[in-house]
């Protein structure tokens, strides 16, 4: 991505939108390294062993995304939130299936934030993660796009800010909301046996 513009991808975004496939052919080495990334971080946090790699994750999202050309691309960010967020389900929805495959067994395992985790409590279920920030979600959405878009897309406070269109000030006190918020609701969940 550094040899090449964001706005150069928002203009080949904006074109693919418009119906233009070279345009999406044009698009796709320019973002493949990205989604990569992106996907990286997520297996990254997955348990040792996941039978899902990092490229079947990157192509499983190109899929999806393909699918999703009617979607008014604004820039390069709002992309790469909503390939995070295909991502993500894609690894909810693997997750679920394995659990449901062994009558409650071995669930994919993510960290959430080393920094307000205990060593103790690291891996915790990205099922119950997901259950936690949809929780979120229905009280605070933007909060929840927050944690989306920084723990699950990696981007910074300044992308996140841009792509929900508020202040870096906001985006990190809803980061930091958020995260207490979803600890409490993981510990609480845990307790009620859940």
């Amino acid at each position: 991505m550094t040899a090449h513009s964001p706005h150069e991808v928002t203009q080949l975004l904006h074109a693919w939108c418009r119906g233009e496939q070279s345009a999406f052919d044009k698009l796709i080495p320019l973002i493949y390294a990205e989604l990569h990334r992106l996907a990286h971080i997520y297996m990254v946090r997955e348990r040792p062993g996941h039978t899902l790699q990092t490229s079947a994750l990157v192509n499983e999202a190109y899929v999806r995304l393909i699918d999703a050309n009617q979607v008014d691309w604004r820039d390069r960010t709002h992309f790469f939130a909503i390939s995070a967020n295909v991502m993500r389900r894609i690894l909810v929805e693997f997750a679920r299936s394995r659990r449901s495959g062994r009558r409650g067994g071995e669930a994919i395992q993510v960290e959430f934030d080393e920094g307000f985790i205990s060593p103790a409590k690291k891996g915790s279920d990205l099922v119950a993660l997901d259950e936690a920030l949809n929780a979120l979600a229905e009280i605070d959405p933007r909060e929840a796009k927050v944690v989306e878009l920084r723990f699950f897309g990696g981007l910074s406070v300044e992308e996140t800010a841009q792509a929900l269109q508020v202040s870096e000030r906001t985006v990190m006190r809803d980061w930091d909301h958020a995260k207490l918020w979803l600890l409490k609701e993981m510990q609480r969940s845990r307790s009620d046996g859940n």
